[in-house]
């Protein structure tokens, strides 16, 4: 019941303990503290059923807020919220307002769970403590719980008149200490399922909240989204326009065909293999609404890893029917908090709300935000993790999961499909090795069994071989960029990637007039612009062979998502992956008989890391080999190769999700959730900076957000749109930067380039006088 339904049938009374106050037609209105308990509870309940921990989610909606009784909190609560002023300001006064903190209330619903439920106490004690701060580790828990202070924080509540229906609410609802999901010998079981429930808890509480106060208006927006069933229709009017009147295209239905079929059968883990080009984005989203509808899932989840794949894919989703443009959100960094684009002002607050828990048809996201909410201790970044629940889960390019996460991350793929009714699709043109494997004395666990999707996966790649692999004749000779030049400017139209930014500009400087560059030094805006130029260039001379020849030269960010046709590919020497990937971009539509791929040895090995393993990986699956390059047989040994040679659980995640048997808290849950960052700037030493981007003269959106921020700090609306103007730099060319006085800190930690000479249109950043002497030349 919203509050101004509240204030039409009751006459509030200032006896009955008060959750938090409104103001509703110029009143300020009380929401009972038992409404929110129960309203909470039944939320919660509804979120944990799919896992089966009904009654415990229950349990910890009518609980987490017990501490609220206590007489000292009823005052503080009134006090700051000025009860005795119609007008007060603080309305949605909470524990954790910024302002004013009010008397410990998360204390006292712990405490009476350790005290009443026996083993399974500690499940909701760390939930229910943490529904404000965040996930504890198991130490730091017990310390607080354990405080000489600490039992007074549940006599005080008790003191406050708690009826007893909530308090002995447990008396025979709470199951026995068997369920699956905490109890699988799995590494991280109990921790995954710890952290479910507390998204529940948090998504509860937080909708409960909205729909009493203010915010009503937001809960209505939350209202009414289509179910994947419902757009299923919408798909299928969608696809049927594609004709498949070429060879690529009939086997891109092929594909579609496949991915119908096998969405009929039952929940669990798949495997989408299909080389590039054969459609998989639609492919596998097909499979997921056809098996979403047929197992009555709710929502498909979506994860790239690359924003800029992310926007180009969403842009599709979107583009399909009016129903999809309002049921699909992008969750990434970039996303903007504005109501910016061709969205509605409705539309566009409907999915903002929805990126705080998900509860929409199709959710866009990155591999970084879908991986880390899963480990993840912060109230924001758990709230989304009980839709998780009765999804479909579609990994694109799943070759790259981060091989010192890997670990963690499969443990957490079989959890998922095990237990929360999940299915995961793994969607690449390169599978990845992950079956178990012991070596040495270490173990790796894998992957359950997955399903293959497509019927035949070695005729399909027969049949879409649309290029010839050119391995180095000699792999000790380099080759120069000049040689690589000359070679490019025989062709007509050619794409070179080479692996760093500074090669892509000394390979671009040697190009004829109208060359094309593209890189990271080119903040995410810019290249969005640069990729449209591309395709527009490319399709014109098809249209028109005598316009001029379309040369490119880029890093591997060209790699994954960028749909560009070329009929000549030369790459840099690199992963398997990366090569089958470059291969991608070549003759993709089957335009010509064969395209031609020219992997070369460049000037300089890979840079140091996984891209120099993944090099040495290739190197020594290739070295003798007289077939096709990119034979599917390769990559099984390549991929163990390349995994064999890291720490597939480098931060030591499993380690710290371990149970501490003598409390039942999981010992470092915290320092897990801290430790599990898949991009680690601070380990890198990789520093952002903001660029003065303009796409035309006369654009001022970079120089209007720097006052903005200027003036404002850092909002989160206003870092979402600047996202799009960021350029991450390596430890010595921030510092050489910043000694020569080329970038200003703004604000602490947020770094802008001074000038406008600094950025090119062509090349980006300019990050030493050789760049800016590379800019100025008539190319």
């Amino acid at each position: 019941m919203d509050a101004s339904a509240q204030l039409q049938t009751a006459e509030p009374s200032r006896e009955l303990p008060v959750a938090r106050y409104t103001t509703a037609g110029g009143q300020l209105v009380p929401q009972p503290l038992h409404m929110h308990l129960h309203g909470v509870a039944a939320r919660a309940r509804s979120f944990a059923e799919p896992f089966g921990a009904s009654a415990l989610g229950h349990l910890g909606g009518l609980w987490h807020d017990l501490g609220k009784y206590a007489p000292d909190w009823q005052r503080f609560i009134r006090e700051a919220c000025g009860a005795d002023r119609p007008n007060a300001e603080d309305a949605h006064l909470e524990n954790d307002h910024p302002r004013r903190k009010g008397p410990d209330h998360s204390a006292a619903g712990a405490l009476h769970a350790l005290a009443s439920l026996g083993p399974i106490g500690p499940v909701l004690a760390q939930i229910i403590a943490a529904h404000h701060s965040g996930l504890y580790n198991g130490f730091d828990l017990q310390q607080r719980l354990t405080q000489p202070e600490a039992p007074d924080h549940l006599s005080r509540a008790l003191a406050g008149g708690i009826d007893m229906t909530i308090l002995d609410a447990h008396r025979g609802q709470v199951p026995a200490f068997t369920l699956a999901a905490c109890t699988d010998i799995t590494p991280g079981s109990y921790a995954l399922w710890v952290r479910m429930l507390f998204s529940c808890l948090i998504d509860a509480d937080r909708l409960d909240s909205e729909a009493f106060g203010n915010d009503a208006k937001a809960s209505r927006l939350r209202e009414g989204f289509p179910t994947p069933g419902r757009l299923l229709p919408d798909f299928n009017k969608y696809m049927a326009r594609f004709a498949p009147d070429t060879p690529v295209k009939r086997l891109r239905a092929e594909v579609l065909a496949d991915c119908r079929r096998v969405a009929r059968d039952a929940q669990g883990l798949f495997t989408l293999t299909v080389p590039t080009g054969g459609g998989k984005t639609l492919a596998s989203l097909a499979f997921a609404l056809e098996h979403a509808a047929r197992h009555g899932l709710k929502r498909v989840i979506y994860v790239i890893p690359y924003t800029s794949i992310i926007e180009q894919t969403a842009d599709v989703f979107r583009g399909i029917s009016p129903a999809f443009a309002d049921a699909v959100i992008e969750h990434h960094s970039n996303a903007e908090d504005s109501d910016d684009g061709p969205k509605s002002e409705r539309q566009g607050e409907r999915l903002k709300l929805a990126t705080e828990n998900w509860d929409v048809p199709v959710i866009v996201t990155t591999s970084v935000q879908f991986f880390e909410s899963l480990f993840a201790a912060k109230t924001g970044r758990c709230r989304k993790l009980h839709n998780v629940c009765e999804s479909v889960v579609v990994l694109d390019e799943a070759q790259l999961l981060p091989p010192p996460f890997l670990q963690p991350i499969v443990d957490v793929l079989n959890l998922l499909t095990r237990h929360y009714k999940t299915t995961v699709v793994l969607s690449t043109a390169t599978q990845p090795a992950l079956a178990s494997t012991a070596r040495f004395g270490s173990r790796f666990r894998g992957l359950d069994t997955p399903r293959e999707i497509v019927a035949d996966v070695d005729r399909l790649y027969r049949d879409l071989k649309r290029v010839e692999v050119h391995l180095p004749a000699d792999s000790a000779q380099c080759s120069s960029w000049a040689d690589i030049a000359a070679r490019m400017s025989a062709d007509e139209d050619a794409l070179a990637i080479v692996s760093r930014r500074a090669d892509a500009r000394a390979l671009w400087q040697l190009l004829p007039s109208g060359a094309i560059h593209l890189s990271a030094l080119m903040c995410g805006a810019h290249r969005s612009v640069v990729i449209a130029r591309i395709k527009h260039a490319l399709s014109a001379r098809r249209a028109d062979p005598d316009l001029p020849p379309v040369r490119v030269v880029a890093t591997p960010l060209v790699e994954c998502g960028v749909d560009i046709d070329l009929p000549v590919v030369y790459r840099q020497f690199a992963g398997l992956d990366s090569i089958a990937q470059a291969a991608g971009r070549c003759n993709r539509e089957g335009h010509l008989e064969k395209g031609h791929v020219h992997v070369f040895i460049g000037e300089q090995d890979a840079p140091r890391g996984s891209l120099r393993m993944a090099e040495s990986a290739a190197r020594e699956v290739l070295h003798g080999h007289q077939g096709d390059a990119l034979d599917r047989r390769l990559f099984e040994p390549y991929f163990a190769l390349f995994y064999n040679a890291q720490d597939r659980d480098a931060k030591k995640i499993v380690e710290k999700l371990e149970v501490d048997a003598s409390t039942g808290y999981v010992k470092h849950l915290r320092d897990a959730a801290d430790d599990f960052k898949l991009i680690d700037n601070d380990e890198t030493g990789y520093q952002s900076v903001y660029v003065p981007y303009k796409q035309c003269e006369g654009d001022e959106a970079f120089e209007k957000l720097i006052t903005l921020l200027r003036r404002d700090g850092p909002e989160r609306w206003l870092l979402r749109k600047l996202q799009r103007y960021t350029v991450s730099l390596p430890p010595h060319e921030f510092q050489a930067m910043r000694d020569r006085r080329d970038i200003e800190e703004v604000l602490p930690g947020f770094w802008v380039v001074r000038s406008a000479a600094q950025y090119s249109g062509t090349l980006g950043l300019l990050v030493d006088r050789r760049a800016l002497d590379a800019s100025s030349l008539a190319h």
